[in-house]
Order: structure tokens, then C-alpha cells, then sequence
């Protein structure tokens, strides 16, 4: 029986297509979690806490082989800095487990996303579906509507 949860609820609810992809339920990093979908990593997508001065928290979501440039992120933003918190404090700030945050089950609680420019390469991308074990593939048109993601270059190999 395929996982069910608050995302795929939203995700039929909006008539989107996907695919539920179940994977072990340990963290895993989204370079491992590319090769258990057999997917090339760059197309398997993470999404990272950041932080900035004053406002509320940016979700990055960058390709799995990235690190999120935290200057390119700032500078996209308009900012003068944001950072990374530690793992505890990006779990408390988004209420999600390390492994499965993910902008999906975030929507309508007022962080902003930005997707990395190299979503534009596919059709369709692989990110978190809001709880470890869950991988969810779906159409970077679709995710950057539902989320009301902006696209720039904030990371890098």
C-alpha cells in the first residue's frame, strides 16, 4: 500500500500527477536516495533551510550533488546575509524531520522557496514528500506553481 500523507493528499486534491516513491525510512541524503530510485543525482532534489536577518526562513531547494552558495542565495533574496541553521534548529523551525523537509509540506506557512536554476534542465524532479521514506517525482512546472517557487543560481557542485 503506497504512503499517504498531508502531500499526497494536497498533491490529488490539486489534480497534480506524480509519483510516490517509498524508500527506507533512515534519513537519506538525496545522492542516496538517487541511486535506491535509480535516478541520475543531479535530478534528485534537496531542499535546505536558510535563514536570514529578520523575516521568515527561504527554502533552497538545490540538485543533490549542490551546496547551497549562501552569497548567490543572499544576493537572489536581496539580502545582505542568511545562513544555515544547525539540523535541530532547521527541524524545530519547519516542524519536519531532517530527511524530509520539504517545501511540499510547507505550503501555506509563509516560508519562501527558491529553486536552483538547474530545475529548468528536466521535466521532472524528485524531491522530499514531507516525511523520511518518501520521495515524490513530479513536473518542476507543477512544484514551482504549488509552491510559488522562484528559480535563480544559488548553488553550486
Amino acid at each position: 500500500m503506497p504512503i499517504v500523507n498531508n502531500v499526497t493528499r494536497f498533491l490529488d486534491s490539486h489534480k497534480i500527477n506524480y509519483t510516490a516513491h517509498e524508500l527506507p525510512v533512515e534519513k537519506l541524503g538525496a545522492l542516496e536516495a538517487a541511486q535506491i530510485l535509480n535516478a541520475p543525482e543531479a535530478q534528485v532534489f534537496k531542499t535546505i533551510v536558510t535563514v536570514r536577518e529578520k523575516g521568515k526562513p527561504v527554502l533552497a531547494v538545490i540538485p543533490g550533488p549542490h551546496v547551497v552558495d549562501l552569497k548567490l542565495l543572499a544576493s537572489f533574496l536581496g539580502e545582505k546575509k542568511v545562513s544555515l541553521p544547525t539540523q535541530n534548529e532547521a527541524e524545530r523551525i519547519t516542524g519536519l524531520q531532517a530527511g524530509g523537509i520539504s517545501p511540499l509540506a510547507l505550503i501555506n506557512k509563509g516560508f519562501q522557496v527558491v529553486m536552483d536554476a538547474d530545475c529548468e534542465s528536466y521535466e521532472t524532479i524528485y524531491i522530499s514528500g514531507g516525511q523520511r521514506g518518501l520521495n515524490i517525482q513530479l513536473r518542476v512546472a507543477d512544484l514551482v506553481k504549488l509552491v510559488n517557487a522562484k528559480i535563480g543560481k544559488i548553488s553550486k557542485v
